[in-house]
C-alpha cells in the first residue's frame, strides 16, 4: 500500500502520515527526514545536500529526486509507505508517475487562516524534527523537549507574513500537480480530496476509513 499525502504547509499532513502510517505498519517518508538522516550520515548524497543547504540553496529537483529513490529502495519501504511531502514540482511528478506504483494521492485542504493559526503556534526541536504546538500538542516542560529535555525553537518562516507567502507558493508550485491527477481518469480515481481543518483524529479516522477500501 503506497500512498502520497499532498498539502500545504500546516495542513496536517505530517501528523497524520505519522498515525496512518502507525495504524498500518508502513513507514512514514519525508523529503526533510531524508535530507536530514542523509546529511547527518555523512552520505555521498547528504555531502551535496548540506553544501547546497549552508549556502541557503535550495535542493534541485535532480538531489531530491535521487534521495527519495534511494529511500524507497530500502528494507522498511519494501510493503507499502507513506510519502509527505513530494512531489512538489512537474520534474518531481513526472518522475513519481513513471517510476512509483501510487495507490492512493491525499490531498488536505484547509484554510490559510487555520493554517497561519496552527503554524504560529509550532514548536520544533532542531536535532530531530519533532514537532510540537502550544495549544494543540504542549510540550511536558515550557519550550523544552520530551525527550532530550533541550530547548524547542520556532521556526522562522512560521511567522504569519512567511506563512503566507509559503501558502501562495505551494499552491503555484502544486497546481500543475493536481492539474495532471485530475485530467487522467486512471489518475483521478486516485485522488481522494477531504477537509483537514477537523481534530487529528477525525482527519486520521477518515483517511483510514478510505484506505481500507483500497
Amino acid at each position: 500500500m503506497n500512498l502520497i499525502f499532498i498539502g500545504p504547509p500546516g495542513s496536517g499532513k505530517g501528523t497524520a502520515a505519522s498515525k496512518v502510517a502507525h495504524e498500518f505498519s508502513i513507514p512514514h517518508i519525508s523529503t526533510g527526514d531524508i535530507i536530514r538522516k542523509n546529511i547527518s550520515n555523512k552520505t555521498p548524497l547528504g555531502i551535496k545536500a548540506k553544501k547546497i543547504v549552508d549556502s541557503g540553496g535550495l535542493i534541485p529537483d535532480k538531489l531530491t529526486i535521487d534521495l527519495m529513490q534511494q529511500r524507497l529502495l530500502e528494507a522498511d519501504a519494501q510493503n507499502g509507505w507513506i510519502i509527505d511531502g513530494f512531489p512538489r514540482t512537474i520534474e518531481q511528478t513526472t518522475w513519481t508517475l513513471h517510476n512509483v506504483d501510487v495507490d492512493l494521492f491525499v490531498l488536505f485542504e484547509v484554510s490559510e487562516e487555520t493554517i497561519i493559526h496552527r503554524l504560529s503556534g509550532r514548536l520544533i526541536h532542531p536535532g530531530s524534527g519533532r514537532v510540537y504546538h502550544v495549544e494543540y500538542n504542549p510540550p511536558s516542560s515550557p519550550m523544552k523537549d520530551d525527550i532530550t529535555q533541550e530547548p524547542l525553537i520556532q521556526r522562522p518562516d512560521d511567522k504569519p507574513d512567511v506563512i503566507r507567502q509559503r501558502f501562495e507558493n505551494y499552491y503555484t508550485e502544486t497546481a500543475p500537480l493536481l492539474t495532471i491527477l485530475e485530467s487522467q481518469t486512471k489518475l483521478a480515481d486516485k485522488l481522494f480530496t477531504l477537509d483537514s481543518s477537523p481534530a487529528p483524529e477525525i482527519v486520521v479516522r477518515t483517511i483510514c476509513e478510505r484506505v481500507k477500501k483500497i
